[in-house]
């Protein structure tokens, strides 16, 4: 298994219309650096894995269960497996770095 990677090198995968992920994973994780379009969408939705992110570009209304709050830059979320959530990107669009337990091979995406 190798230990280190380079996202500039890793295929995107088109998850949704204006959301593209490069995915990486050990045997108990797996980590996806998200790239979001002006005014993405990623409908209301839930997975037993729990996950959890950081804002690195951008801004994102996010709702998770019945909270909805604007997130910006440098903010952390998390998500309990089960639980639904859903996206709205800026009119910049925005990125995030994701993390998900157990690994959700549905993510582990040929390179």
């Amino acid at each position: 298994m190798p230990y280190f990677f380079d996202p500039e090198a890793r295929t995107k995968t088109e998850a949704l219309p204006g959301v593209a992920l490069r995915t990486f994973w050990g045997e108990q994780m797996l980590v996806s650096l998200v790239d979001l379009a002006p005014s993405a969408v990623i409908p209301s939705h839930s997975h037993p894995h729990e996950q959890m992110g950081m804002m690195v570009s951008g801004e994102m209304t996010l709702t998770i269960a019945d909270e909805t709050r604007q997130v910006h830059v440098g903010d952390i979320y998390i998500v309990p497996g089960g639980i639904a959530h859903s996206v709205v990107t800026g009119p910049a669009g925005a990125q995030a770095i994701e993390a998900f337990s157990p690994v959700r091979e549905a993510y582990k995406f040929p390179d």
